[in-house]
């Protein structure tokens, strides 16, 4: 294996420090390239090393395996990632194997899997190591015991202490017990926590954390974005989610559909904008199909709210987010999920569905005490200044260029005083990689595809493979 992408500045310390221990943690903000740094050691420790067993949740994994195309020269054939079908004995041989932390408390078939994998030359990495902050969970423990085997040991998570000093037991014990010194929670929890005596398991005070500062300083590489001061203005991420079997069959159907139209009219740039709709509404988990001259909305089971709640997660509560969503469809499953989650107050809502007047309203409650403002990138777009919010999230991508900038300045303009990341959630399917290859190109996605079109010169076997590579 060897890297293709250079390390940040940022990163070389971590790499410095990381390098001189067999278990390490990086605690690094999103945006910061803590994956890219893993990868980094995992080079340097080739030599050393069987395999690389990589523990994150369940919804990103195709996004780690996309970072390893993308940073390594890996090919498909060096990465397996645990499915519905693996077990213990059909497990072929690869350099990386991604596991999903969730199926660890689930499914015996990928626990036996998993422990039959991993040995002491194996390189053990938990990404969003804060997954593991039940000390005693069934996935925590089984985690923490298949991986004690291996001698290299390295967490990573953004947010290391989300319910304070009380998550970092667990994540340092996967490390190492020796490390806090403690040779059970209970033990820990008597030296450092206080508990309410009038609310059973609530936490109401820490002790002696500055004990526990010094115990993990050796072993912890912590870097927020505000320390960074050779970061881009705009930082870049992208989460990947893969298309539900359902999906996929009303996928390949709407294309079979677009493909007989070939032969009954001419593939016009309307023709391409219905069939980029309506292959994009599927890759989000719904269909407005055309039956005779009304439409019918087909909903399907699909993995995307759940990225886009998992890469929430992952950003600090203190931090405002801004989620762009191109359907109606999506703005009410993305209000739905946030709400049952963070509470009705915490979302401000922007769209062609909510009058004028009250727009200004919903825009003053984002930049008082809403957290997230979720708005069509058509209607809000445009005029806004909302520096408010340091994390974009594109739930979607349009097909225009200039909506995608314009959508990216809302929170980039004079008086922003941070870097903005933007992350994309993209789905492993063509519609989806050609909009953001299109976009990538600074060409407007609909717009390129035609082309194409007006190269094959009619040739409608030219055309058929057009659209089956989307």
């Amino acid at each position: 294996m060897n890297l293709k992408t250079e390390l940040m500045p940022h990163q070389f310390p971590a790499v410095t420090k990381m390098i001189g221990s067999t278990i390490g943690a990086l605690f690094v903000d999103m945006g910061l390239g803590k994956t890219r740094t893993s990868f980094e050691l995992v080079y340097r420790r080739l030599s050393k090393i069987d395999k690389v067993v990589y523990f994150c949740p369940v919804s990103l994994k195709e996004t780690v395996r996309q970072e390893i195309l993308k940073h390594t020269d890996c090919t498909d054939s060096d990465i397996y990632v645990f499915g519905d079908k693996t077990n213990e004995r059909n497990i072929p041989a690869a350099l990386w194997y991604i596991i999903g932390i969730e199926s660890m408390s689930s499914s015996t078939r990928m626990i036996l899997a998993a422990n039959k994998l991993i040995t002491a030359k194996t390189f053990v990495i938990l990404d969003e190591s804060s997954y593991i902050k039940g000390h005693d969970s069934k996935r925590t423990t089984r985690i923490t015991a298949m991986s004690a085997r291996s001698r290299y040991r390295l967490i990573l998570t953004g947010t290391p202490l989300s319910q304070g000093v009380v998550d970092l037991y667990a994540q340092m014990r996967f490390l190492s017990p020796k490390i806090l010194g403690y040779n059970s929670f209970y033990s820990f929890a008597a030296n450092h926590l206080e508990y309410s005596e009038k609310f059973p398991g609530r936490i109401v005070r820490s002790h002696n954390t500055k004990y526990l500062a010094a115990k993990t300083k050796p072993y912890v590489y912590q870097i927020t974005k505000e320390e960074c001061l050779d970061l881009p203005r705009k930082l870049y991420e992208t989460r990947y989610c893969y298309m539900t079997d359902e999906q996929a069959h009303e996928y390949w159907l709407a294309k079979e559909e677009f493909m007989m139209q070939l032969d009954r009219e001419d593939f016009d740039s309307t023709t391409i904008f219905n069939m980029f709709t309506a292959l994009q509404e599927i890759a989000c988990g719904f269909w407005n199909s055309r039956v005779g001259r009304k439409f019918k909305l087909l909903e399907f089971e699909h993995d995307r709210i759940e990225t886009l709640m998992y890469v929430v997660a992952e950003i600090s509560e203190n931090e405002k987010i801004i989620i762009w969503a191109k359907f109606q469809y999506d703005i009410h499953g993305i209000t739905k999920a946030l709400t049952d989650k963070y509470g009705k107050d915490s979302v401000a809502l922007f769209h062609g569905g909510i009058k004028e007047r009250e727009r200004a309203a919903q825009v003053e409650l984002f930049r008082g005490s809403a957290r997230f403002f979720v708005s069509t990138p058509s209607c809000g777009g445009h005029g806004l200044t909302l520096n408010e919010s340091h994390y974009v999230i594109f739930y979607n991508n349009g097909f225009k260029y200039s909506e995608r900038i314009q959508a990216e300045d809302r929170c980039h303009r004079i008086g922003q005083k941070y870097p903005v990341t933007y992350i994309d959630i993209q789905c492993s399917c063509g519609i989806d990689e050609r909009i953001a290859k299109a976009l990538s190109d600074k060409e407007d996605a609909a717009t390129s595809f035609r082309h194409e079109v007006e190269k094959s010169q009619g040739d409608k076997n030219k055309l058929r493979e057009l659209i089956k590579k989307l």
